[in-house]
């Protein structure tokens, strides 16, 4: 929180000596008390949002108030560290993700490595929560954070949601857990992609990319893109970053196959992870 303040404090900074005016003259303009600009640049205070406001209009930047105040509005999630977030275990953390999922309606992701939480199966979730378990050493309660999880679920079947999904197939074939769990779940993946309000797009091994897949994110609605690190999800608000993930996001949806073919690169994958002595008893 403090290195956000302090990158938001230096933002201000900028936009005052691009007026060219010091700190001083700033602070007689707003009838503040001179240490309020020193504390507000420096990241010692966090601005208000009437600070906000008067600040840009003071500096005449009016155009970057709406950015400034996405980066104000989360400055204390910018940089959820895992070990602060999970500290209390599990569930609370689900139970947190289910206030955001009710607030939003559509729901953009991708997901290069495992499968998104919202589609994972009961037995798949249990080994992404022991991961987590085993990483950050916090308390287990891994059944209530599997009961939670299933029951974020039932967003998938409300019509006022809208999910567009989008997978490598590096992403189903990661031996994240045992083969047999791994079927289930890609199983479930096939029934998903029925829904009306699910598209779900699989990139192929064969698939041309123009932009790398780098890494994960999820986009909801316009208002926030969620980066998940080892260390820390990252929540990042400003408008240009929202449109940066949102070009990327199409670029890589449209390299996805969709329908049929999604259905048939999982499939493929399906008949790779049946052992042979289960083909031969067919």
């Amino acid at each position: 929180m403090h290195e956000a303040r302090d990158a938001l404090g230096k933002r201000l900074r900028e936009l005052r000596q691009q007026a060219s005016m010091s700190g001083r003259q700033l602070a007689e303009s707003l009838s503040w008390p001179s240490s309020k600009v020193s504390k507000l640049e420096n990241g010692r205070q966090t601005p208000t949002d009437n600070d906000i406001r008067s600040w840009t209009r003071a500096t005449t930047s009016d155009g970057e108030t709406e950015a400034l105040l996405a980066s104000l509005h989360t400055l204390e999630i910018q940089h959820a560290e895992w070990q602060r977030q999970l500290k209390t275990g599990l569930k609370p953390h689900q139970q947190a993700i289910a206030e955001l999922d009710a607030r939003t309606r559509l729901f953009r992701a991708f997901e290069s490595t495992f499968i998104p939480g919202l589609l994972q199966t009961a037995e798949y979730a249990r080994f992404r929560f022991a991961q987590s378990i085993t990483v950050f050493k916090v308390r287990n309660d891994i059944n209530e954070a599997v009961a939670a999880r299933v029951q974020r679920q039932e967003i998938l079947y409300r019509p006022d949601k809208r999910f567009h999904l989008v997978l490598t197939e590096a992403a189903l074939r990661y031996r994240l857990c045992p083969p047999e769990v791994m079927i289930g779940q890609l199983d479930r993946l096939t029934s998903l992609t029925s829904l009306p309000n699910m598209k779900l797009g699989i990139i192929g091994f064969e698939s041309t990319y123009v932009v790398a897949p780098a890494h994960g994110f999820w986009i909801l609605d316009n208002d926030r893109v969620m980066v998940e690190t080892f260390s820390a999800e990252l929540n990042l608000a400003q408008p240009q970053e929202i449109s940066l993930y949102s070009g990327i996001f199409e670029s890589l949806a449209g390299a996805a196959s969709y329908g049929r073919a999604a259905r048939a690169i999982i499939n493929r994958v399906i008949e790779d992870l049946v052992p042979e002595d289960a083909e031969g008893s067919e």
